[in-house]
């Protein structure tokens, strides 16, 4: 294992680097068929079998990858699920969550090198993104459409300036959902004297490449950064100011922001009157409310456990409304259910949503000792990061995404042992009956 002080070998740097890397590019894959195979893979196939035979396994992961199994090929007898998609999407995700358990294990549960190695990650994606931004103005192609070296990557116009920067992300939202845990620490840096390990510059790029993808879901990981500042440095100290800046930003955007106009009012029509007037609404916002549909209605026969892992297209061709709409686009998302939260309620029912929403709230940390910053920086960070993939990203390992919610977990259980060992040394200290 590598303690907290030692350095780097060179085989632990490479395995460093392809863990970030498995993070931050899944823009490129090597090929298609029979799966996508991204750069994560590489890392996993050598290393899984290390890590299992000396770190054994994690018993609590164990029994919940247990039931998901055991309800997954029982839904494959019942016809609700094939075994291909159940196989394929089950074993992604259960090696994912061991992989990264075992890594956090590998790295001496230094949580805090990890989030320090992956806020350096999300600086270079952000120097990216400026690079692309200014390509872009002054016409030089190679420098802001990447497609001659990310063959998964697509350039998003739009926003107030041409171009919606994705840097070397698929697409924007897949930057507004990686970079919102440094978005939420770059903000914090940007007000206090001393900066948390990004400096006042580098957390600025951050905050105008994050500004600058003008990304849906970007905009509500701000909405959440100012919630929860608001929560960490009292909420009715700042009541009175978060209000009125939370309406203006929204008003801009409203106002200004054509893409994020049409998708609110797409939002609010359907879920009010659930019509969809075919050229009138965002599409965007139709293939939300029908995964919405489809996971409601699949809910009601399968409320304990759900249908099983990758069940969600199945019940998508069941019950969507857009079977009948020959429009391309209309049954996109099936597969993801355009929403973790979404596809959580229809193939794990009340099981894996009680379990997301346990880890939430039974591991979160609120910003309570002033002599301790990363902890509570993390956990905010990264509760956000979870959040927005339970709202918008369907994908139940994407960008490395169980790694976040393990580092969500262990950074928990780091806090307490700091409180232990603090109180400890309190007690030590104080003055003894004589």
């Amino acid at each position: 294992m590598i303690g907290k002080d030692e350095e780097l070998s060179r085989t632990n740097i490479w395995i460093v680097i392809s863990i970030y890397l498995s993070i931050f590019i899944n823009s490129f894959i090597f090929f298609k068929k029979p799966f996508e195979f991204q750069f994560g893979y590489i890392i996993y196939i050598p290393l899984l079998p290390v890590f299992i035979k000396r770190y054994g396994y994690n018993k609590n992961l164990l029994i919940i990858f247990s039931v998901l199994l055991v309800v997954g090929i029982f839904n494959i007898f019942l016809d609700q699920n094939t075994s291909a998609q159940f196989f394929k999407v089950f074993t992604g995700l259960a090696l994912s969550y061991f992989f990264y358990d075992y890594v956090i294990k590998e790295y001496d549960f230094n949580i805090e090198k990890l989030f320090k190695w992956y806020l350096l990650g999300c600086y270079i994606a952000a120097l990216i993104g400026i690079i692309q931004f200014v390509s872009f103005h002054v016409g030089f192609e190679p420098g802001y459409r990447f497609t001659w070296i990310l063959n998964k990557w697509g350039l998003a116009p739009g926003g107030n300036f041409g171009l919606r920067v994705n840097s070397i992300f698929s697409e924007p939202t897949h930057l507004g959902a990686v970079l919102s845990a440094s978005f939420f620490v770059s903000v914090y840096n940007l007000f206090i004297k001393e900066p948390y390990y990004l400096s006042k510059f580098k957390s600025m790029v951050i905050v105008i490449v994050y500004l600058l993808s003008f990304s849906g879901l970007g905009q509500i990981g701000i909405f959440l950064t100012v919630i929860l500042f608001a929560l960490n440095f009292g909420l009715i100290r700042y009541i009175f100011i978060i209000i009125p800046i939370s309406l203006l930003m929204f008003n801009y955007l409203y106002n200004n922001v054509k893409d994020f106009r049409e998708r609110f009012d797409g939002i609010v029509g359907l879920y009010t009157t659930g019509k969809f007037v075919l050229g009138k609404t965002h599409g965007s916002s139709f293939i939300l409310y029908n995964n919405y549909h489809v996971a409601t209605e699949n809910f009601k026969g399968n409320f304990l456990f759900g249908s099983g892992i990758g069940s969600h297209p199945i019940a998508f061709e069941k019950y969507s409304l857009a079977s009948k709409i020959k429009v391309y686009g209309f049954n996109l998302n099936s597969a993801d259910a355009n929403s973790m939260l979404l596809r959580l309620i229809s193939e794990t029912g009340l099981f894996g949503v009680f379990i997301f929403f346990f880890i939430i709230i039974k591991f979160y940390i609120k910003r309570t000792d002033e002599e301790d910053t990363y902890h509570w920086l993390v956990s905010n960070g990264i509760l956000i990061m979870i959040l927005l993939n339970l709202f918008r990203q369907g994908h139940y390992f994407l960008n490395g995404f169980p790694f976040f919610v393990m580092l969500y977990i262990y950074n928990s259980i780091s806090y307490n042992k700091y409180l232990q060992d603090k109180n400890a040394v309190t007690t030590s200290e104080a003055p003894q009956p004589k």
